[in-house]
């Protein structure tokens, strides 16, 4: 009895030792382990032979799958592709001896209907001539385009081309829900490379000014990749519906992605196509005056009822305002070497919205059409005072710098 448990331990090492030297030998463990240990994709041995000798690869047997992001990255590109546009444009310049030089420019842009009618930034066209637009879909066929209307305000230009079969991209209902951290893609031809999807997040939205020094309002800051070339095409979000319109990025003078891109919000572009659907063309409001900010300093010194605002240097005759009753200045003072007229109508507010700045009353004109009717509050003096405004339109304005 005594010699049993030696005899136990011996029986268990010399089971070890048969298992792991001639069953794990033989491959007879396998289908073990596999159940214990299950494996990814089945691997193959592919034999490579040629003249100067042969080689074994494991190679996957099992089909691709791919995980629940890669396939909504798969689902987005091939939901937008079919819409986006690569544009390229000829402008003609002058030399120092008048000699002509073409300059070619390429971005991209988007349809919007079966119609033909593809949106895109003005800075993408510039200043091409009739004929030298040419659109390129996605199935390599190319349409000259024409210029229907453009906005240079916010950088936006509507075209139109006559072609079969078009593929209408899908536009979000509204890009005032947008979130920082949301996920977007662009969608466009980066130095030419046609098709090309970046991913990224909303980093921000904010105001910036655009390479017109025109304001753009709620632009979506993003990380997603942008170049040269994406100018004009979409931002989509994770449903591939247009959240924006890819116009800038900043680049620190260098000409390529930073990781800080800007599109413009699709909502704009949306009162963009209203005024054109019902004027035919793009109205801009207007107050039609010429303005002066206004800081503490400034306020101190020729003693404003309010340290903030934006004063009236002139009315324009004939326009929004003067009929409304505000009034322009009449003293004639100097801001360093530049001529300033003091003394009138000190804006502070726009339908009830402080105004601040120029920057205050551009973004709150923005939200509004030509045609419609406003209240705004000044300091007459030390008198607060509301008048009522109908906006005018910015295409019958005739002199100078603007609100």
């Amino acid at each position: 009895m005594k010699y049993r448990p030696v005899l136990l331990v011996v029986l268990l090492l010399t089971g070890f030792y048969f298992v792991t030297t001639h069953l794990a030998s033989t491959g007879a463990l396998a289908p073990w382990l596999a159940a214990l240990h299950p494996a990814g994709p089945a691997v193959g041995i592919e034999s490579v032979r040629g003249t100067d000798g042969a080689f074994d690869l494991n190679v996957a047997s099992a089909a691709p799958a791919f995980d629940s992001e890669e396939q909504q990255n798969i689902d987005v590109y091939k939901k937008a592709l079919p819409s986006v546009v690569n544009i390229t444009t000829t402008e003609v310049r002058y030399d120092f001896f008048f000699g002509p030089v073409p300059l070619a420019g390429q971005g991209s842009g988007f349809i919007l209907n079966k119609d033909g009618l593809i949106l895109t930034n003005n800075h993408v066209i510039g200043n091409a001539q009739p004929g030298n637009i040419e659109v390129r879909l996605y199935d390599k066929h190319s349409y000259k385009a024409t210029v229907v209307t453009v906005d240079k305000v916010h950088d936006l230009a509507l075209l139109k081309i006559n072609a079969p079969n078009l593929v209408p991209a899908t536009l979000a209902e509204s890009s005032s829900g947008l979130e920082v951290g949301q996920r977007v893609y662009a969608i466009g031809n980066p130095f030419g490379l046609s098709g090309t999807m970046t991913r990224g997040i909303i980093s921000a939205i904010r105001t910036i000014r655009g390479g017109e020094n025109n304001l753009i309002e709620d632009a979506i800051q993003t990380d997603a990749s942008v170049n040269p070339g994406n100018s004009g095409g979409p931002l989509l979000n994770s449903r591939g519906e247009v959240i924006g319109i890819t116009t800038m990025i900043a680049s620190n003078g260098v000409e390529q992605s930073a990781g800080i891109g800007f599109a413009i919000p699709i909502n704009t572009a949306k009162t963009m196509l209203a005024d054109y659907a019902k004027y035919g063309r793009v109205r801009r409001p207007t107050l039609d005056i010429m303005t002066l900010p206004i800081n503490p300093d400034i306020a101190e010194q020729i003693g404003l009822a309010a340290d903030y605002g934006v004063l009236i240097e002139r009315v324009l005759p004939g326009g929004a305002a003067e009929k409304a009753g505000l009034h322009g200045g009449t003293e004639r003072a100097y801001e360093g070497n530049n001529p300033v007229m003091l003394g009138g109508d000190l804006i502070v507010a726009f339908d009830g919205q402080e105004i601040a700045s120029p920057q205050d009353l551009a973004e709150a004109m923005n939200a509004k059409h030509a045609g419609d009717t406003v209240t705004v509050t000044v300091f007459r003096g030390r008198k607060k005072m509301d008048f009522k405004v109908t906006l005018g339109d910015a295409k019958d304005q005739a002199l100078g710098p603007q609100t």
